[in-house]
Protein backbone atom coordinates (compact mmCIF):
# COMPACT_ATOMS: atom_id res chain seq x y z
CA UNK A 1 0.00 0.00 0.00
CA UNK A 2 1.16 3.45 -0.75
CA UNK A 3 1.54 6.08 1.93
CA UNK A 4 -1.26 8.07 0.38
CA UNK A 5 -3.61 5.11 0.61
CA UNK A 6 -2.61 4.47 4.23
CA UNK A 7 -3.23 8.11 5.08
CA UNK A 8 -6.71 7.95 3.50
CA UNK A 9 -7.54 4.77 5.41
CA UNK A 10 -6.35 6.36 8.65
CA UNK A 11 -8.52 9.44 8.02
CA UNK A 12 -11.50 7.24 7.24
CA UNK A 13 -10.99 5.27 10.46
CA UNK A 14 -10.74 8.50 12.50
CA UNK A 15 -13.90 9.85 10.88
CA UNK A 16 -15.83 6.64 11.65
CA UNK A 17 -14.62 6.67 15.27
CA UNK A 18 -15.68 10.30 15.69
CA UNK A 19 -19.09 9.60 14.11
CA UNK A 20 -19.68 6.62 16.40
CA UNK A 21 -18.93 8.73 19.48
CA UNK A 22 -21.53 11.27 18.42
CA UNK A 23 -24.24 8.66 17.85
CA UNK A 24 -25.02 8.08 21.53
CA UNK A 25 -24.87 9.99 24.79
CA UNK A 26 -25.07 9.10 28.45
CA UNK A 27 -27.28 10.72 31.02
CA UNK A 28 -26.91 10.40 34.77
CA UNK A 29 -29.91 9.08 36.67
CA UNK A 30 -31.00 9.03 40.28
CA UNK A 31 -30.91 5.65 41.91
CA UNK A 32 -34.17 4.62 43.55
CA UNK A 33 -32.36 4.76 46.88
CA UNK A 34 -31.34 8.39 46.34
CA UNK A 35 -34.85 9.33 45.20
CA UNK A 36 -36.21 7.70 48.37
CA UNK A 37 -33.79 9.69 50.57
CA UNK A 38 -35.03 12.92 48.96
CA UNK A 39 -38.69 11.94 49.38
CA UNK A 40 -38.23 10.96 53.01
CA UNK A 41 -36.39 14.20 53.80
CA UNK A 42 -39.19 16.27 52.22
CA UNK A 43 -41.85 14.31 54.09
CA UNK A 44 -39.98 14.74 57.38
CA UNK A 45 -39.52 18.49 56.80
CA UNK A 46 -43.28 18.85 56.38
CA UNK A 47 -44.02 16.66 59.40
CA UNK A 48 -41.82 18.87 61.58
CA UNK A 49 -44.02 21.80 60.57
CA UNK A 50 -47.18 19.81 61.27
CA UNK A 51 -48.17 19.13 57.65
CA UNK A 52 -49.39 15.81 56.24
CA UNK A 53 -48.26 15.72 52.60
CA UNK A 54 -47.54 13.56 49.60
CA UNK A 55 -44.09 13.65 48.01
CA UNK A 56 -43.29 12.51 44.46
CA UNK A 57 -39.83 12.19 42.96
CA UNK A 58 -39.63 11.83 39.18
CA UNK A 59 -36.73 11.14 36.84
CA UNK A 60 -35.63 13.58 34.14
CA UNK A 61 -38.38 12.27 31.82
CA UNK A 62 -41.04 12.97 34.45
CA UNK A 63 -41.65 9.31 35.30
CA UNK A 64 -42.37 8.63 38.96
CA UNK A 65 -39.56 6.95 40.89
CA UNK A 66 -40.87 7.39 44.43
CA UNK A 67 -44.25 8.35 45.86
CA UNK A 68 -44.76 8.77 49.61
CA UNK A 69 -48.11 9.78 51.09
CA UNK A 70 -48.36 10.57 54.77
CA UNK A 71 -51.27 8.85 56.50
CA UNK A 72 -53.58 11.89 56.64
CA UNK A 73 -52.61 13.64 53.40
CA UNK A 74 -55.65 14.23 51.21
CA UNK A 75 -56.31 11.88 48.31
CA UNK A 76 -55.89 14.73 45.80
CA UNK A 77 -52.29 15.25 46.95
CA UNK A 78 -51.11 12.14 45.11
CA UNK A 79 -51.91 13.58 41.68
CA UNK A 80 -50.92 17.14 42.59
CA UNK A 81 -47.48 16.18 43.97
CA UNK A 82 -46.80 14.00 40.93
CA UNK A 83 -47.88 16.76 38.53
CA UNK A 84 -45.75 19.35 40.35
CA UNK A 85 -42.71 17.09 40.02
CA UNK A 86 -43.52 16.36 36.35
CA UNK A 87 -43.89 20.09 35.61
CA UNK A 88 -40.59 20.99 37.30
CA UNK A 89 -38.78 18.19 35.44
CA UNK A 90 -40.40 19.02 32.11
CA UNK A 91 -39.69 22.75 32.24
CA UNK A 92 -36.44 22.34 34.21
CA UNK A 93 -37.45 25.06 36.65
CA UNK A 94 -39.25 25.55 39.93
CA UNK A 95 -43.02 25.47 39.72
CA UNK A 96 -43.02 28.57 41.93
CA UNK A 97 -41.28 30.46 39.10
CA UNK A 98 -43.66 28.97 36.54
CA UNK A 99 -46.61 30.14 38.62
CA UNK A 100 -45.40 33.71 38.20
CA UNK A 101 -44.61 33.34 34.50
CA UNK A 102 -47.94 31.77 33.53
CA UNK A 103 -50.30 34.26 35.17
CA UNK A 104 -53.26 35.41 33.06
CA UNK A 105 -52.24 38.14 30.67
CA UNK A 106 -48.67 36.87 30.28
CA UNK A 107 -47.52 35.51 26.93
CA UNK A 108 -46.93 32.08 28.50
CA UNK A 109 -50.30 31.86 30.30
CA UNK A 110 -51.54 29.24 27.82
CA UNK A 111 -49.11 26.72 29.30
CA UNK A 112 -51.47 26.35 32.27
CA UNK A 113 -53.82 24.39 30.01
CA UNK A 114 -51.35 21.60 29.24
CA UNK A 115 -52.24 18.20 30.69
CA UNK A 116 -50.32 17.48 33.93
CA UNK A 117 -49.18 21.13 34.13
CA UNK A 118 -49.15 22.26 37.77
CA UNK A 119 -47.86 25.83 37.93
CA UNK A 120 -48.02 26.33 41.68
CA UNK A 121 -45.19 26.21 44.22
CA UNK A 122 -43.99 22.83 45.46
CA UNK A 123 -42.09 21.42 42.48
CA UNK A 124 -38.29 21.68 42.52
CA UNK A 125 -35.78 20.51 39.94
CA UNK A 126 -33.10 18.07 41.10
CA UNK A 127 -29.92 19.17 39.35
CA UNK A 128 -26.21 19.24 40.05
CA UNK A 129 -22.96 19.43 38.14
CA UNK A 130 -24.71 20.79 35.05
CA UNK A 131 -27.07 17.80 34.82
CA UNK A 132 -30.77 17.53 35.50
CA UNK A 133 -31.71 14.33 37.33
CA UNK A 134 -35.44 14.90 37.76
CA UNK A 135 -37.63 16.76 40.21
CA UNK A 136 -39.43 16.54 43.51
CA UNK A 137 -43.03 17.62 44.10
CA UNK A 138 -44.85 18.15 47.39
CA UNK A 139 -48.57 18.67 47.98
CA UNK A 140 -50.63 19.01 51.14
CA UNK A 141 -49.06 21.89 53.03
CA UNK A 142 -51.09 24.99 53.91
CA UNK A 143 -49.88 26.75 50.75
CA UNK A 144 -47.40 26.74 47.90
CA UNK A 145 -44.62 28.28 50.01
CA UNK A 146 -44.83 25.44 52.54
CA UNK A 147 -44.81 22.78 49.81
CA UNK A 148 -41.85 24.51 48.14
CA UNK A 149 -39.80 24.62 51.36
CA UNK A 150 -40.36 20.90 51.96
CA UNK A 151 -39.43 20.05 48.36
CA UNK A 152 -36.23 22.08 48.75
CA UNK A 153 -35.43 20.19 51.97
CA UNK A 154 -35.71 16.96 49.98
CA UNK A 155 -33.34 18.27 47.33
CA UNK A 156 -30.84 19.53 49.91
CA UNK A 157 -30.79 16.10 51.55
CA UNK A 158 -29.23 14.60 48.41
CA UNK A 159 -27.46 17.60 46.85
CA UNK A 160 -24.03 16.70 48.22
CA UNK A 161 -24.32 13.12 46.96
CA UNK A 162 -25.06 14.43 43.45
CA UNK A 163 -22.01 16.66 43.17
CA UNK A 164 -19.24 15.10 41.14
Amino acid sequence: MTQRRLALLALLALHQAASAQGAVFRTPSLTPETALVAARAALEACRKQGFQVTVAVVDRAGLTQVLLRDRFAGPHTIEVATDKAWTAASFRTSTMLLAEETQPGKATSGLRHLPKMMAVGGGVVIEAGGSSFGAIGVSGGPGPDADESCAKAGFHAIAEALEF
